[in-house]
Parts: C-alpha cells; structure tokens; sequence
C-alpha cells in the first residue's frame, strides 16, 4: 500500500509530525481530544486496529504487558486484562518513578476492565512498581505519530517511549526478545528516511492499524540502555528517577557524563514556559470536582503528579468506587461560600478535612460553564462524575442541582467547554439521556453555527429544568 502522505527530501521529523497532525485533522480522521496536534493521535478506528493484538502469537504466550496509557490504546490495555496477563503503565511523565501496575478488583467483570483500562481507570487501579521488583517485559505497545514499513517509528517529540525504553533497558526489564507493537492509522504508514534515525530511537516490531497488521523486520536496534550524553541536569531534575539510575551506573563503572542542553531547546523551553505555569498555576487555585485535567490536554498522567490534595481526592474516589465512601451529593463536591458572584468568578472554600487550612478560592475568569439537564431522579453525584470521567469530560467544578434535575460544568475556558460539550452529545444515565449545552448565562457571545452540532431539543422532558440566566446561575450556585 502506498502512503497516502509524501515526505519531502530533507524533512525533519517535526516536518513529519506536522503534516500527520495536519492531514488527520483536514481528513477529520481523529475522535475526541481535538485537534491531535501535539499529541498521539486518537484516531478513528482505533478499537479496531487494537483487536489485532489478541491474534499475535507473541501476545498470545506472553505474561507482562506494558501499554502506554494514551487514549487510543484503551482497547489495548482492555485486551490484556481481559487475557489476565500483567498490564505496566508507565507513571505520569516518569516524575514518580518508571512504570505502575494495574490491579482491577478481584474478580472484576468485564465492565470493570473496561473503566480500569480507560485513562481514570489507569489512575484508579495502578499500584507503582520499584526499580527492585525485577519485572521482565514480554511485550510493549506504544503510541506512535508516524511510522514506516521498516519499523521507524517519530513519537510526539518529547521522547519519553525513548527514554522509557533505554531505562527500562537499563535495569533489565526489557532486551532484544521484547516485542515492541505499535498502533496507528493507515495515514501514519509513511516512508521514513533511516538518516532521521537516532541511536536512541525506539523501533517496533508490529504496526497495528484498522486494516492491516505489519511485521517490520526492523534492521535497527533498539536502545540498550540510556544514553547519557543526550540528556542535561534540567531532565535528571523533570525525571528524579534518572538520578537514581545514574547513581547505580556510576557505581557500575559506566560513563554517565550528561550532554549540554542544545540552546535552540533551551530557548524554546524558556519561550513557552509562562504558558505552562499559568495552565498549572490553574489547577491548585480552583476547587476541581475531580483533579483531571483540562480535556485540551490528553496527557492525563500529569493531573495527580505531585499534588498531595489530588492524592487526597483519588484516595477518596477510589473508596467511593468500592462502596466505602459517604454517598452525599453537595458533601461531594465541596462548600459554597454564600456571597457576590461577578461574572465567572465564583468564590468558594474546598472541602478537604483534616487540619488542614481552609482558603478562599476564585475561578479563573476565563471559566465557561456548561449545564447538564434532565438528570433522572434517584441518580447520585457519583455515578455523574464517573460518566465525565470516562468520556474525559471532567470539569474544574461540578455544581449538583438534583432535585432540579440538573448541574452545572465549570470548564478552564470556552474550547475545553466546546470539547467536553461534544464528548458529551448521546450522553444517557438510567435510561434517561440527558442534555449538554452553554448555560445561558455563556451564550450571549456565542457565534452562529453551534447550534448544529449542539440542537436543542423540541420540547424538554417536564422533570427537566431550563438553565438559568446569568443572575439566577450564580445564585443558586452560591445558595447549594
């Protein structure tokens, strides 16, 4: 088959990457989260380019499986458990360590797999695994951006898969018998020059797309190791088990001289980095229903990465999904504070227990809320937030207004209230489905256009309540 893209003489693999990320998006062949820019594309078909990795007799005699924890590889990280093997995610952006195991309930039906191996479930089930636990890996699945017949694979350009697999190279855990598969669209089957190839490039062994299944016969070897000289202090800082590792190789006697960080990175980095800490700086300044992330971010793994109230908070879910948790509904989702409320900024004080201080916080202005109606009567807040969870959906508040039957969604800003509004078309609870839209407090300055991928029903269920406008919204968020 030929490649339906051409890579221009010379390219570089961000000149691959971008023209994947463009073509998938013009041909509009990606699921939710969008646009794929910068990320490893969700692709349609997915589930079915995974299903392909039950066939594999590799897969078949193998006992450990390491999936990486993206969204198109949820089927993947379904198969292995369903198969009763052992399932390795690596930890978020390797800051707590190299790799965590999931362990659903024992027992678990195939219902439950399924939200284990779903990306809050990778969160909620994963126990970490230390680097003397001696874990010998079978097979790996790992996200790819494009990649070629011969087994050259470009990830996202952060080069975590190659990292991954140089430390786990380092302590044994990997070797040349470890089987590395990859799952893609048929689009990101390309001719990739074997010049833009590193030594520290992660090959595979198996491309899976929805068509076809291909052995690469790769000729490259993969990386035996960590290549030192290609990493800087600020990395060994991101990545505090890197130190660790370096200290055990030194003692080995091997050459752990670091490389210098090229200044064209180090200026990017700086160049970008007010974005980053205003998005972080977010986070632990709003009362979040959940601490997930904003839905324009798919890497999820960094929503609970040392933040000790997030650890706190998915304790908490985490003893409410096993029954043991106090089912209230406000009790949930946190206290009001009872005053003024200017646009979208909406003061309120978390409910975390304990001695720790209380604090006054205030929504970002920037926050969009979006209301959910006709909630059927007798649902609990728990099982609403486990249906935004596992559609990524989950916003920075959840007001809950059952008896009204309906809530409301505070979302960062406008496009992640646009990605969670279409994440959440279809939505059914109960035999109920349930409506998804700005409240009409959001709607004023809205463009035309909306409306057609978001249709308003007819007439509304007589249990459901309208949104409110602007005054009313606030006030009866305030007065829960």
């Amino acid at each position: 088959m030929d490649p339906v893209i051409k890579i221009n003489p010379g390219g570089s693999k961000w000149d691959i990457r971008q023209k994947v990320w463009d073509y998938i998006e013009e041909k509009n062949l990606a699921n939710f989260p969008r646009p794929v820019h910068n990320r490893i594309p969700n692709f349609k078909g997915a589930g079915k380019a995974c299903y392909s990795l039950a066939g594999l007799q590799e897969f078949k005699s193998s006992q450990t499986v390491k999936v990486n924890p993206d969204r198109p590889q949820q089927q993947a990280r379904f198969i292995t458990l369903e198969a009763r093997k052992t399932l390795l995610v690596p930890t978020p952006r390797l800051r707590t360590g190299l790799f965590n195991r999931i362990t659903p309930p024992e027992g678990a039906s195939k219902e439950q797999l399924r939200i284990c191996s779903s990306s809050q479930g990778v969160k909620d089930f994963s126990v970490p695994v230390g680097l003397d636990a001696k874990i010998k890996i079978d097979l790996m699945v790992v996200g790819s951006v494009a990649v070629s017949e011969k087994g050259f694979r470009i990830g996202k350009g952060e080069g975590f898969a190659d990292l991954e697999y140089g430390m786990m190279a380092s302590i044994g855990a990997v070797n040349e018998s470890t089987v590395v598969v990859t799952v893609v669209h048929d689009c990101q089957v390309m001719d990739i020059p074997e010049d833009l190839m590193g030594s520290h490039d992660l090959t595979v062994d198996y491309i899976l797309t929805p068509t076809r299944v291909i052995k690469t016969d790769c000729q490259l070897p993969k990386p035996c190791g960590i290549i030192w000289n290609k990493l800087d202090t600020e990395k060994l800082q991101k990545i505090p088990i890197l130190k660790k590792l370096r200290a055990l190789e030194e003692q080995a006697g091997k050459d752990v001289t670091l490389g210098a960080a090229p200044v064209a990175a180090e200026a990017g980095l700086h160049a970008s980095q007010p974005k980053r800490q205003t998005r972080r700086r977010l986070r632990p300044n709003t009362q979040q229903d959940a601490e997930g992330e904003s839905s324009q971010d798919s890497r999820l793994e960094k929503r609970i990465a040392g933040e000790p109230k997030a650890r706190q908070h998915l304790t908490r879910m985490n003893k409410e999904s096993r029954g043991d948790g106090k089912a209230g509904n406000e009790q949930e989702i946190g206290k009001t504070i009872k005053g003024k409320s200017r646009g979208n900024t909406k003061e309120q004080v978390p409910e975390e227990g304990g001695n720790e201080v209380k604090s006054q916080r205030k929504l970002h202005l920037s926050v969009t809320t979006v209301y959910l109606g006709g909630i059927p009567a007798g649902l609990r807040v728990s099982e609403l937030k486990t249906a935004l969870r596992e559609r990524e959906a989950t916003p920075l508040r959840l007001t809950w207004q059952g008896a009204q039957h309906r809530a409301f969604l505070d979302y960062s800003d406008p496009h992640s209230a646009d990605q969670a509004l279409e994440a959440l078309q279809g939505l059914a609870l109960n035999g109920h489905s349930l409506q998804a839209e700005l409240a009409k407090s959001q709607r004023g300055g809205r463009k035309s256009g909306q409306s057609s991928r978001r249709p308003k029903p007819a007439a509304a269920p007589k249990s459901e309540v309208s949104a409110p406008d602007a005054k009313s919204d606030a006030t009866e968020k305030t007065e829960q």
